[in-house]
Parts: structure tokens; sequence; C-alpha cells
């Protein structure tokens, strides 16, 4: 019987891991978007520190500057997690992806975990440097003594969250404005439709729970912002984690029943 003199080696989840990081690392979006994150979250936390003084630390953490810049940084790490998926389906390189791998489910998850790993220590870094900066500059007899280890670790995993979620929209709906959009709306939206739920008494109820879970409030709790209670957001972190947790059952569901 024949033997090829080319060595054959099982593949594992490994290869696939290998594979998806020299993918995004080696793309132009992940700099743009990671870059513009790291350039909104610390600038602006950097900004807001600036102009505090150390009474303003009193019941708050030292890292609530950082809160203001992920505000709008969050919207990069939703852009980069859609692209992640989608690109290669508009390119038409998926096809070239699971004919070298044919496990699908292997390729999404290895997607998954190099993204989130990437995305958290990004954010929590981001997080984590503006905490030390403002601790440095504004800590004294008139700030508090809030632990803010906490935060970093709360915020970082948010908004990376947020990001395969936006992964898992990617995939399944395969359509990188779509899925973009999609995400804005689930964002953006339950920030600003409480307003008007309060207007009937029969949906108040109901806007006071989508204004207490929106992803804007959330971060705000989380880092104990003003007009919250101490740093918390143990119940909105909890509820995105079962929400993404369905979202990528359903992706894997998808994937592996529909053609490329």
């Amino acid at each position: 019987a024949y033997t090829s003199p080319i060595p054959v080696k099982k593949t594992h989840l490994g290869n696939a891991l290998s594979s998806e990081w020299t993918k995004i690392k080696s793309v132009r979006s992940t700099m743009w978007t990671l870059g513009i994150f790291l350039a909104l979250v610390v600038g602006i936390g950097l900004l807001a520190a600036a102009n505090t003084e150390p009474d303003d630390y009193a019941d708050v953490p030292f890292t609530v500057p950082a809160f203001f810049g992920l505000i709008l940084g969050q919207i990069c790490l939703i852009t980069l997690g859609v692209l992640v998926t989608s690109s290669e389906y508009g390119t038409g390189m998926i096809r070239t992806t699971f004919t070298a791998s044919p496990q699908r489910y292997r390729v999404l998850a290895a997607k998954v975990v190099v993204f989130f790993v990437t995305a958290f220590v990004v954010s929590a870094g981001s997080i984590l440097l503006v905490g030390l900066v403002t601790s440095s500059m504004n800590g004294g007899p008139g700030s508090g003594d809030l632990p803010w280890a906490g935060t970093v670790l709360k915020g970082g995993l948010y908004v990376s969250l947020l990001g395969v979620l936006a992964l898992a929209v990617g995939s399944m709906l395969r359509h990188s404005a779509g899925a973009i959009t999609a995400m804005l709306g689930l964002v953006l939206v339950p920030a600003i439709l409480p307003a008007f739920l309060s207007i009937w008494e029969s949906t108040v109820s109901l806007g006071e729970k989508m204004s207490d879970y929106n992803a804007i409030n959330s971060l705000a709790k989380i880092f104990g912002a003003e007009g919250m209670d101490s740093p918390g957001g143990t119940s909105q972190l909890v509820l995105l984690v079962v929400v993404t947790a369905v979202a990528l059952g359903v992706a894997f569901a998808l994937l592996e029943k529909r053609d490329v």
C-alpha cells in the first residue's frame, strides 16, 4: 500500500486558534477598531481625570473616568466582533476556511476564544491604565478608598461580551452592515425607549427594567457613576452572559445547518 511521505497530523482546536489569531492580527480592521477604542477610553478617561479633584472620588472608584470613554468605545468592539465572522462571508474566504477545517463548530469556537481574549485584554488594560493614572493624579485625603479592581474585571468583561454577542449576530446574519445595525439597535434602543414607555402607566415597569439593564446604564452601575449606587452591575452582567450564550448556541446550530 502507498504511504505518503508527507506527515499527516490530526488537527485540533489549537490549530484553529492559531489560524484565527493570524487572521485577527493581520487585518487592518483590527488595528483601526482597537486603536480607536484605546484612544476613546484612555483619551477621554484621562481628560476627565485631569478635570477632577480628589474630593470627586469620595464615593466613586478611580476608574470612573474610563466609563465615559467606554460609552463610545463599546461600539468599536461591537464592530470588530461582527467583522471577525461576517467579513469572511463578504469576501468569500469562508469557503477556504471551511475547506481547510471542515469542522465548522471548531472554527467558530476559535473565533470566539481569540476575539474574547483580545477584547478583554485590551478593554481591561485600558480601564486599569485610566484607574492607575487617575489614582496617582487625585489620590489624597479627600478621596475615598473604594476598591476598583472589580470595575476593571466587570467593565472589561461586559464590553468584551458585547463584542462576542456581535460576533454571534454576525455569524447568524452573515452581513456586516446588517449585523452592525442590529447590534447598534440592541445597544441604543433600550436606552431611548424607556422615555416613551413611561408615558403609559401599564408600561412604566417595563421601561424601568429596560432602563436598568440597557448597555449604558449597566456600565454606569458597574463603575458606580454619578446617580448610581456603589459599584455593582452583577445582575446586568449575568443577563448579558445568558443572552450571549443563547446567541452563540443559535449561531452554532445555524452554522451546521446552512450552506456556505
